[in-house]
């Protein structure tokens, strides 16, 4: 197995690949790090398989797209990611072959909702789940401590102790850990209740990291900020989110509201398809087409998309232009299907 660290700095890129097989996965890759990530595959003749991104980042621009656009490999995310061009969605316990070697997928929400973990031969690649001596914040992009906890001493910490950490981040230095030293060492997690890590994780008070809300939708969107005014986090965290129950109540009333879909037509008429009725407006199209929607400006409306990232924006961007009655499907078509919701 080749190995290696690429960024040298406080977000982590790992390259793994198939000496065998000349076959490469990229982890978290860093849009302004491209450059050498080719010229490190090109150096040990490795073909670019498949790009992974734990989570959605919040403090870096993705390279995922950009790599697949230059070496045609594929895009591997959570089945939750709200990307609209992934080629490959990712469940607790799938496996991701690079050649020869065998990736199993672990399932570790918390610092987001599409947090997953990869556990290969001796190593396992945490994401911002798990930290070195810490563990990701979980107080924006819909996290949830007592998620994290369960990912973390459950999933994680189950693993042999003498697994090596590598985390998606890191701000002291360090190159790496073990399960055993963050099992028994970690000073948010060693000795602590579930209950004790939320009261924690819960009253962190940290800043939010730069330009976050352009990073983070971006990510998540694949619209560049040129086309869209992206809301702030407060604009965000104002939306009212509705649930796959209660929107199904409200599609089966007497004045049923607008289902309005913004997400790309390959994915309203994709694996999930989409609810009997809906609009499709994607997302990047929106701030050009708001007119079309002028007649439901004092009407409810329902935004959707894959997960509810995207359709969240969406409808902050609309209540910030007067409309009045827009709520958000929690969830997305994800939980649509999942409650199996098909009408």
């Amino acid at each position: 197995m080749i190995f290696k660290e690429l960024n040298n700095e406080k977000c982590k890129t790992y390259l793994i690949g198939c000496s065998h097989q000349k076959k490469a996965v990229l982890i978290d890759p860093v849009s302004q790090k491209i450059d050498r990530y080719l010229a490190v595959l090109g150096y040990y003749g490795l073909e670019l398989e498949v790009v992974l991104d734990t989570h959605t980042h919040a403090d870096h621009r993705s390279a995922t797209s950009d790599l697949k656009l230059l070496t045609d490999c594929r895009i591997a995310r959570h089945v939750r990611a709200p990307q609209p061009n992934v080629d490959l969605h990712l469940e607790d316990g799938d496996e991701l072959k690079i050649g020869n070697l065998t990736a199993k997928v672990l399932d570790t929400p918390g610092h987001t909702p599409d947090s997953v973990s990869l556990y290969i031969h001796d190593r396992v690649f945490t994401g911002d789940c798990l930290l070195i001596g810490g563990t990701g914040r979980t107080d924006f992009a819909a996290g949830d401590p007592g998620h994290q906890y369960d990912s973390i001493t459950q999933k994680l910490f189950s693993l042999p102790d003498e697994t090596l950490v590598y985390p998606a981040h890191d701000y002291r230095g360090n190159t790496n850990s073990t399960i055993g030293q963050e099992k028994h060492h970690n000073p948010r997690l060693a000795k602590r209740s579930r209950e004790e890590y939320i009261g924690l994780m819960t009253n962190l008070g940290l800043p939010l990291p730069e330009q976050i809300q352009e990073v983070l939708q971006i990510n998540a969107s694949e619209a560049e900020d040129t086309e869209i005014d992206y809301p702030s986090i407060a604009e965000l965290n104002q939306v009212l989110q509705v649930s796959v129950e209660n929107l199904r109540i409200q599609i089966a009333s007497e004045h049923p509201p607008l289902i309005l879909d913004v997400r790309e037509e390959t994915e309203f008429n994709g694996e999930l398809g989409h609810i009997p009725g809906s609009r499709i407006i994607p997302l990047s199209q929106l701030p050009a087409r708001y007119e079309e929607l002028h007649e439901h400006h004092s009407s409810r409306i329902v935004t959707v998309c894959r997960a509810g990232v995207r359709s969240t924006t969406a409808a902050a961007m609309m209540t910030a232009l007067g409309f009045s009655k827009i709520t958000n499907l929690k969830g997305g078509m994800v939980e649509w299907n999942n409650k199996g919701q098909r009408l």
